[in-house]
């Protein structure tokens, strides 16, 4: 893999026909010990509208529902999207939208922004324009919460470590730091766009 470049959609499609749940996202009692803290990391007990990039086969969907009048779930994987349509089926508040981010995204706002274990997967360049475009979707006072893996995997551009330092570093004066907790394996930050009379 090139660090300089973001890993592509064919990376995953890849992944998810040789496995359709390769992170064991649907099993492994750290994603749901991941989930729980990533659901009660959020300030408020209800969101008018979430973005969720990188919503994978819907498990994180699922739970993020229930704290939402409206999500959107996009992803780069039809094979991993069609998984959690399925999953959220019951959940029809959810909806889901092929995007690859950041060079594709929606023509909304929201006052709550998931970015978990996608930040990693793009190249410096991609995560500068990433977090301006989050920015731009996020309504002042929205939240932003950033989840990611802590120690590094061969092949992907950057570390959790770096992604999340690089928000403490962007643009000071418009997004504020709110809440951190880091785990042996992962780290959580949440942020909140400031408004616009600062």
């Amino acid at each position: 893999m090139n660090p300089s470049q973001s890993l592509p959609p064919s990376y995953f499609d890849a992944l998810y026909q040789t496995d359709p749940d390769p992170w064991k996202f649907a099993t492994s009692d750290y994603e749901a010990e991941k989930y729980a803290a990533t659901i009660a990391a959020l300030p408020k007990p209800n969101y008018r509208s979430a973005l969720e990039i990188g919503g994978s086969i819907g498990v994180l969907t699922q739970k993020l529902a229930t704290s939402c009048d409206s999500v959107l779930s996009i992803d780069v994987s039809k094979a991993a999207q069609v998984q959690a349509i399925q999953r959220c089926q019951q959940t029809p508040h959810v909806r889901f939208a092929l995007m690859n981010f950041p060079h594709e995204y929606p023509p909304e706002i929201f006052d709550l922004i998931l970015v978990s274990e996608v930040g990693y997967y793009w190249c410096y360049e991609d995560l500068r324009i990433a977090q301006q475009r989050m920015f731009e979707l996020l309504e002042p006072g929205g939240h932003l919460l950033l989840v990611h893996w802590l120690p590094r995997s061969p092949g992907y551009p950057l570390t959790g470590h770096e992604v999340h330092d690089s928000f403490l570093e962007f643009v000071p004066n418009k997004i504020r730091h709110l809440q951190a907790q880091q785990n042996p394996k992962y780290r959580l930050d949440l942020f909140e766009r400031m408004s616009e009379k600062y």
